[in-house]
């Protein structure tokens, strides 16, 4: 090892255990060095053993060269690591706990010095906000329940997020929602709501009260955010209409209301004066002999400017990881990240209908930019946007569990995939609020396309928060260079139904997409069944829609040119819109007629494989790559080959 110092300056340091870092070592010929990690290091350790740990991961991010491992033990680390330098593909970096260790990286600050709510406060609130005398809060601090501190949260309360005890509370807000992210209660606008205003005959606060509040809307498939400009008993006007809401009937359109500390009444809730720079608290006793702390950090590894970095074993909690454009061979495997990513305002485009697909699709959740990068093996959960980003081209979602995504129903999704030529398979998704997978290529992307994978991925629960929307939804007007969609099981959605209880399926190509293979999947439960194509925009064409179970759904797809070169065949199940489809230019064939028993194994389990009797046997055009594995002369229909081994989606881990 080289040290600047001399020989009797490097003695005496070693006599009290400090030795000095050794400058980065040449990344040819390096065998790689072990650094150590330890809460109770000391800035001067060297980090070249367990027992003279650096204290911070960013130490061993500091000096780490192609090759080096930096083995963490157990605690919780509150910070953002940015590595200094990449690894190469021979000699990546690693990150990972040490043997036995349990290490969480945190987003999160403690934030303490609590003191008890007075009526006395409440009238000093009331100097500012006159509605909060008389208000729930006014009662709830009579009860001995509201508890307040100072703290510096920043000036948008749209991104702050507040945990006790490592549960996210939720901020003030009508109707109180609950505790449960993907089950909130949910409040409906009634007769008589129209643009701007929603009308509710629940609205009982005073005339004035919700001015200046912030509402969140939320129809069909379209969330939105704005401002309270007026209110009355029973009504409130928004500062603009939401997108979409004339094609709305008003009592689909659900909305919450935000920004009243009147409304801080009721467990697990929070209310942040940000001109004040004062948090308050909702706590059936005093908060202080709870953990209460504040996001305030987004990411637990910056690896935007890092390549060829491995990150590996560790708990993320209120953080996440992002990659850059540059980024090339990183890997993310075997991590459990809960709270990934969280905001309340949802930015709108200048257009209608359609235009609040912008916010957290491409920046929320484990971000992978760059090339060839990959999250794997991974429990992610709780996260506003997405459990996943996948930008740039040829990153992967492998193996994964994600769950408890998209709390704010957008578009964001289990795994959001863009860019082009990604791999999202063997992940298991469940509870999500719109969709598993939501594919929507970014064409601004350089390099040249390719298709993605969607694959052997098992997607549930999903539309819980919106409606039009499938497990694996695709939009909008785009060639997929033959992308595949092709061995998922996608079943039991779960909307909770309005009015509008259209386009809830297992998979969605919407406004004509052209160029997809959607083959061998399963689905039970969909209300559209287990394939939707809607040609409207251009035209869903040269589809192929081979060997899947579960039937489906088409429209828009018989009038000229509309479903040009789309050929569905060897597919059982009923599919809804058929007349005059070939008028489209669709071919259909060798599918099982609807009042055909197909005989499964087992089709209230669930096993749809085919039994001896199966009029499904040997029925199929043969498509090579497609229906392989029959040990019938033919092929058969549907997802699974007669006497092939059955193929299993889902993660592993």
């Amino acid at each position: 090892m080289k040290v600047v110092s001399t020989k009797a300056v490097v003695a005496v340091l070693a006599a009290v255990g400090v030795v000095l870092p050794a400058a980065p070592a040449a990344a040819h010929g390096h065998q790689g060095t072990t650094y150590y990690v330890g809460g109770w290091g000391k800035p001067a350790f060297a980090g070249r053993s367990a027992a003279a740990p650096f204290p911070t991961i960013q130490q061993c991010a500091d000096v780490m060269v192609p090759g080096d491992t930096c083995l963490i033990m157990s605690g919780t680390y509150e910070e953002t690591v940015v590595p200094a330098r990449s690894g190469t593909a021979g000699q990546p970096i690693t990150y990972r706990p040490a043997p036995g260790a349990d290490v969480t990286v945190s987003g999160a600050t403690r934030v303490s010095g609590w003191t008890q709510v007075t009526s006395a406060d409440v009238q000093q609130i009331a100097q500012i906000d006159p509605y909060a005398v008389g208000s729930p809060f006014s009662a709830a601090v009579d009860a001995g329940h509201v508890y307040s501190t100072a703290v510096d949260l920043g000036s948008d309360v749209s991104t702050v997020q507040i945990f006790t005890d490592k549960r996210m509370d939720v901020e003030a807000q009508w109707p109180y929602p609950g505790l449960t992210l993907l089950d909130p209660v949910f409040q409906y606008a009634k007769t008589g709501s129209a643009d701007a205003t929603i009308v509710d005959p629940a609205l009982t606060r005073p005339a004035g009260y919700w001015n200046g509040a912030r509402v969140q809307t939320n129809y069909w498939y379209i969330t939105a955010t704005g401002t309270v400009k007026s209110s009355d008993v029973g009504s409130v006007t928004l500062d603009i209409a939401p997108p979409c809401i004339h094609k709305i009937v008003p009592n689909d359109t659900r909305y919450a209301l935000t920004g009243k500390i009147g409304e801080l009444a009721n467990p697990g809730t929070w209310f942040y004066d940000a001109p004040a720079k004062r948090l308050y608290l909702y706590s059936e006793d005093d908060p202080s002999a709870h953990t209460v702390e504040a996001k305030s950090r987004k990411l637990a590894f910056d690896l935007r400017n890092a390549s060829h970095t491995k990150v590996a074993g560790v708990s993320l909690f209120a953080s996440s990881i992002e990659t850059g454009v540059g980024s090339t061979g990183d890997v993310i495997d075997g991590i459990t990240a809960t709270y990934l990513s969280h905001y309340t305002d949802i930015t709108r485009g200048a257009t209608d209908c359609g235009s609040t697909v912008t916010r957290g699709v491409a920046d929320t959740g484990i971000v992978l930019n760059g090339t060839d990068n990959q999250v794997i093996n991974s429990d992610l959960s709780l996260s506003a946007g997405n459990g996943v980003a996948l930008r740039g081209q040829r990153n992967s979602a492998i193996n994964n569990v994600i769950h408890d995504v998209d709390y704010l129903g957008t578009y964001a999704a289990g795994v959001a995939v863009q860019g082009n030529s990604q791999t999202v398979t063997h992940n298991t998704i469940y509870r999500v609020g719109r969709s598993g997978v939501n594919l929507q290529w970014d064409n601004a992307i350089g390099g040249t396309p390719g298709p993605d994978r969607i694959a052997y991925n098992d997607i549930s629960q999903y539309a819980k928060l919106s409606l039009d929307v499938a497990a694996v939804y695709t939009c909008c007007g785009s060639d997929m260079l033959q992308t595949s969609i092709d061995h998922n099981v996608l079943h039991d959605p779960a909307p909770r139904k309005g009015v509008t209880s259209f386009g809830v399926t297992g998979v969605y190509a919407d406004n004509g997409q052209s160029n997809i293979v959607i083959a061998n999947n399963v689905g039970w439960g969909n209300p559209e069944g287990t394939i939707m194509l809607n040609g409207l925009g251009s035209c869903s064409c040269n589809n192929g829609v081979y060997n899947n179970t579960g039937g489906g759904t088409f429209f828009y797809v018989k009038g000229p040119g509309q479903s040009t070169g789309t050929k569905v065949y060897n597919n059982i199940g009923t599919f809804r819109g058929l007349t005059d489809a070939t008028n489209g230019g669709m071919v259909l064939s060798n599918n099982l007629a609807p009042e055909v028993d197909p005989l499964f194994v087992d089709a209230a389990g669930h096993d749809f494989r085919l039994t001896d009797a199966s009029p499904a046997r040997n029925q199929a055009i043969p498509l090579p790559g497609i229906n392989d594995g029959s040990t019938d002369p033919v092929p058969s229909l549907g997802a699974y080959q007669y006497g092939a081994p059955m193929w299993i989606a889902g993660a592993t881990r």
